[in-house]
């Protein structure tokens, strides 16, 4: 008989890498619409869950970008009832995502093996996945496709997980060839009609979550995709069978108008309005019968163990007579010629056997590497599986060769060292005081390594400058920034935004992508940095992705873009949001900071 663990944590299949981002995987959690998911382990030893995004929608620019986008974004959510995204790679050939392993069953799952939920578990649930729904609206994302698969039932309470992700396939024309994500089940009437997505559109999909939980299936029933959207659309819910104490809540977050239905604060007080008892999430939150569901998720698989390095190269014959380097002058006839701890090996291969023993020598073995150890050493990348091995790479990087017999260097050496403190005493007192302060400049430039400010034309490294901060700029669309400015005031760009000469920043729209909204700079480089990246002078200065315009929708409050000036200047630039629906303009708001002339000018301005 097959254990319940062995189902859920299928073994890997020809098809499936041994190895994604570092991460060893373990076995098969599952295959969705957008990928296949994996069981990992970090370093440490946690559960990890790694999905892998489809081939058919790696090969797709838009999805790329977008994916990229909402990854970022996903990385900033840090809430108690979500699945934490740890690390992921948008940008290589098949782009992936892993985040924190949740043993817990689906509520898709959790229901259809053990039936409805009673009042309080559907309440605690509801609470749940309002508050993580709040956090992740708090970091600029709406779900858009909540839905009873994307919730874990953990044994302290509900995780949302894939928040944000879909509108990366949303992107991408595979979504109407045959490649299907996500169900049209719970979707909102305005995302079913028009595409349309708002945070409103999750308290919709909440409500649908509330009453499958109760009732045991979705509030629109069952049937085709065609049939289920059109009843979202035109009909109400069979909430018949619904508790009475939670019809309203649910008739409320069902509302077809978005205006109508509640907040999620609003949801949350209602819920405890509405529960007999106070609102604790624990391990009693759930009926006992779903305890073995979580239970069996707990029994994971070993992580696999790291295999021995492959040789890449047959091992060579042992050294002939001839081959045997002869002995230093003064050795005694028939010196030893085993290894011994100062003695280098003469072969790069000599890692691969044993040493044999040889009297009058001491023992020796060079190190073989560890087999089959579960925790990777702490040096590799990401500590989850061994970089590359073969011949000369394991045991000890000087064992390529015997080291040559030593030459008497140490007097010419010391003479060429006197020599040059002479020469350059000489040379100092030659350059004039004011020379050697500031290097006849007042000004600095980038240095090579632009790590300590400018090299003067005279060649003396110079101090960085000092940065000016600027809170609160309103860029009206189609006006630009000088950063050489002070303090840098939005200039009018022409109207239609056709010129911004000199423009180190401006805000405008895209006429040929169909009026998108986009930072650009006429007179410098924009580098968007990632989450983990602080801007500063030293980060901007070492960036090399340079771009001349960044899309709107690929910002978020406290997004930061490094912006090098042709004209020396550097800046950080932190968007903090954009102009309401009601505002007469519309602009994007700005803070500034930059470090003026601290590169070396690239044209006269």
């Amino acid at each position: 008989m097959v254990s319940p663990s062995a189902e859920l944590f299928q073994p890997l299949g020809a098809d499936d890498p041994p190895v994604v981002g570092g991460y060893r995987l373990a076995a098969v959690l599952g295959t969705g619409g957008m990928g296949k998911v994996y069981l990992s382990y970090t370093p440490g030893g946690r559960p990890i869950a790694l999905k892998v995004i489809r081939p058919e929608f790696s090969q797709d620019p838009e999805f790329r970008r977008r994916f990229e986008q909402e990854v970022n974004s996903a990385q900033r959510v840090q809430g108690l009832y979500t699945a934490p995204v740890i690390d992921g790679d948008t940008k290589g050939q098949q782009p992936w995502l892993a985040t924190a392993y949740v043993p817990g069953p689906s509520l898709a799952h959790a229901v259809a093996q053990h039936g409805a939920l009673p009042l309080r578990s559907s309440l605690l649930l509801t609470v749940g996945v309002a508050e993580a729904l709040h956090v992740i609206h708090g970091a600029g994302i709406v779900h858009r496709d909540l839905k009873p698969a994307n919730v874990l039932l953990a044994a302290d309470g509900p995780r949302v997980i894939d928040f944000g992700i879909a509108r990366a396939a949303d992107a991408t024309s595979l979504t109407g060839t045959g490649v299907s994500v996500g169900t049209p089940h719970f979707m909102a009437p305005e995302q079913a009609a028009a595409g349309t997505v708002t945070p409103a559109t999750d308290v919709f999909a909440l409500g649908q979550i509330t009453a499958f939980a109760a009732i045991g299936r979705p509030a629109f029933g069952e049937g085709s995709s065609h049939a289920v959207l059109y009843r979202i659309v035109h009909e109400d819910p069979d909430l018949s069978q619904l508790p009475d104490e939670l019809r309203p809540l649910v008739t409320h977050c069902l509302s077809r108008d978005p205006a109508d239905r509640p907040s999620l604060t609003e949801i949350i007080e209602r819920c405890h309005e509405l529960s007999p008892t106070p609102l604790r999430q624990g391990e009693d939150w759930l009926p006992q019968t779903f305890a073995s569901s979580i239970t069996e998720r707990l029994r994971l698989p070993e992580p696999a163990p790291t295999p021995p390095p492959a040789a890449t190269a047959p091992t060579p014959p042992p050294p002939t007579a001839t081959a045997t380097p002869a002995p230093p002058a003064g050795a005694p006839p028939h010196a030893p010629t085993a290894f011994s701890p100062h003695t280098p090996p003469p072969s790069p291969y000599a890692h691969t056997a044993p040493h044999q023993a040889v009297p009058g020598q001491p023992p020796y073995q060079t190190p073989m590497p560890a087999q089959g150890h579960p925790t990777p050493a702490p040096q590799w990348n990401r500590g989850y599986a061994p970089p590359p091995q073969g011949p000369g790479m394991v045991g000890r990087p000087w064992a390529a060769a015997p080291l040559p017999p030593k030459k008497k260097t140490g007097p010419i050496i010391a003479a060429v060292v006197v020599g040059a403190f002479v020469v350059l005493g000489i040379i100092g007192a030659l350059i004039p005081d004011g020379e050697k302060s500031d290097g006849g400049s007042g000004s600095s430039s980038s240095s090579s390594s632009g790590s300590s400010g400018g090299a003067a034309k005279g060649g003396a490294k110079q101090p960085d400058p000092k940065p000016a901060s600027y809170k609160g700029i309103d860029l009206t669309e189609n006006y630009y920034l000088k950063m050489g400015d002070n303090p840098p005031k939005p200039l009018d760009g022409g109207g239609t935004g056709a010129s911004y000469m000199g423009g180190d920043v401006y805000y405008y729209s895209d006429s040929t992508v169909t009026g998108e909204k986009k930072i650009g700079s006429d007179n410098g480089k924009l580098v968007l940095l990632n989450n983990a990246q602080k801007g500063s002078l030293q980060v901007c200065r070492t960036e090399t992705r340079f771009t001349e315009k960044i899309d709107l929708d690929q910002l978020t409050t406290g997004s930061q873009i490094c912006v090098l000036s042709d004209s020396g200047h550097v800046a950080v630039v932190t968007y903090r949001g954009k102009s309401g629906a009601t505002d007469s303009a519309d602009y994007v708001t700005l803070d500034v900071t930059v470090w003026r002339n601290a590169e070396e000018p690239t044209e006269s301005d």
